[in-house]
């Protein structure tokens, strides 16, 4: 392939993965507001959240595919215009239909992100993947959190509308970056689209190392989940009361731990994925002993906070160089399912932290992350061995 990356087109991919995740999670924290303004109930409000999840899922099932058939620079540039689009027209939007409409569009062409990550995955050697991929992905990892704290400042300071039409900006100036930065990512195709959908289904049946990988994903996500849905909900309540704008900046934390995990992008160069998978899981799993304590203690949960997102990270980095190593010719392909079960852990996490949380308070809440966490801790361990296997059979040395 390529001789790799530069420190500037590594910074303009992780842009691009944190701008194009933040048109999907930018409605969070300007919900309610956002809900007065286009007229929708309380019971509607919701549609507002799922539009850009349900735009998202089909794109990773439609769209990201398209990575293996084409110049991965180019599509990298149309979606992130055709995102903007979506953003635009969420910011103009007269209606809750509209605005729906807008949120489902931006969030199709979201998968931007894994057609980056797959196109840091195609040009990058094989020692320098995991580096690369973990410092790309943190992109993802900052536009999910960080955008918690712009857009409760712009909802603050102008309208929820303003989140919105900054995003756009954002992605029309970045689609022009990514052209002018990137270099060609020109090959060619093995199969057809219509293959590529079917080879999908193939890999959700048959390939036991994506089958693992992915429901570890779907278990760290539904972990992570639980978290990032429900975590206002004890910080809004007694004894804390707090407001939007500092609940947001409990995502600061969480961008320190995950941050932090850039590193595993390296332990997985070395052929550490497994190991890293293992341990990390147990942080996770034990992190929620921290978490749990939001009612008391905020330092304990910040605490927390930042453990949780960091074993998030780490274990994300390696699933993926996991995958990618051992189907280098499909990486857009098996990124995008992967990222199926990603998507489809975060709504289990969402769904049902707040029923934990209306049945039993914040502990209940806990507890089910803890249990999310160690159901990916088991599948983790049960499946080693095997991976082990897949490592070796790929040709890389495990240390």
């Amino acid at each position: 392939m390529s001789s790799g990356l530069t420190g500037r087109q590594r910074a303009v991919l992780a842009l691009v993965c944190a701008v194009a995740v933040s048109a999907i999670y930018g409605i969070q924290p300007v919900l309610e507001a956002a809900g007065q303004d286009l007229g929708l109930g309380e019971g509607a409000l919701g549609w507002l959240v799922a539009a850009g999840q349900i735009g998202y899922l089909a794109g990773l099932v439609l769209l990201v595919p398209l990575g293996d058939l084409f110049d991965r620079r180019r599509l990298i540039t149309v979606h992130l215009l055709l995102t903007a689009a979506g953003a635009g027209v969420t910011a103009a939007a007269p209606g809750g239909g509209v605005a729906i409409a807008g949120l489902a569009l931006a969030g199709l062409f979201a998968v931007v992100v894994q057609i980056t990550v797959a196109y840091v995955a195609a040009v990058s050697p094989a020692g320098e993947r995991g580096r690369n991929i973990g410092a790309v992905t943190s992109g993802v990892v900052i536009g999910i959190l960080g955008v918690r704290v712009v857009a409760g400042t712009l909802g603050e300071l102008a309208d929820w509308r303003m989140v919105y039409l900054v995003i756009a900006g954002l992605c029309a100036m970045l689609a022009l970056a990514a052209r002018f930065t990137l270099g060609a990512d020109l090959r060619r195709p093995r199969a057809r689209y219509g293959q590529l959908l079917s080879s999908l289904g193939r890999l959700a049946v048959g390939d036991r190392l994506f089958l693992s990988r992915g429901l570890v994903a779907f278990f760290l996500f539904a972990s992570f989940g639980t978290l990032w849905s429900g975590l206002a909900l004890p910080l809004g309540d007694a004894p804390w009361y707090l407001g939007t704008t500092e609940i947001g900046l409990f995502g600061l934390a969480g961008l320190t731990g995950a941050l932090g995990a850039a590193r595993a992008g390296r332990w997985a160069d070395r052929g550490l994925a497994p190991s890293v998978t293992g341990w990390s899981l147990a942080l996770l799993t034990a992190s929620w002993l921290l978490i749990a304590q939001a009612g008391s203690s905020l330092w304990l949960l910040i605490a927390g906070v930042v453990v949780l997102d960091f074993a998030v990270q780490a274990v994300h980095v390696s699933n993926q160089h996991l995958l990618t190593d051992a189907r280098p010719d499909q990486s857009s392909s098996v990124i995008g399912a992967y990222m199926a079960c990603y998507s489809l852990g975060s709504a289990l996490g969402a769904i049902t932290t707040t029923w934990a949380y209306s049945a039993a308070g914040w502990p209940a809440a806990s507890l089910l992350g803890a249990a999310y966490a160690a159901l990916g801790l088991l599948v983790a361990t049960s499946t080693r061995r095997f991976t082990l296997r897949a490592i070796v059979g790929s040709g890389r040395s495990v240390t």
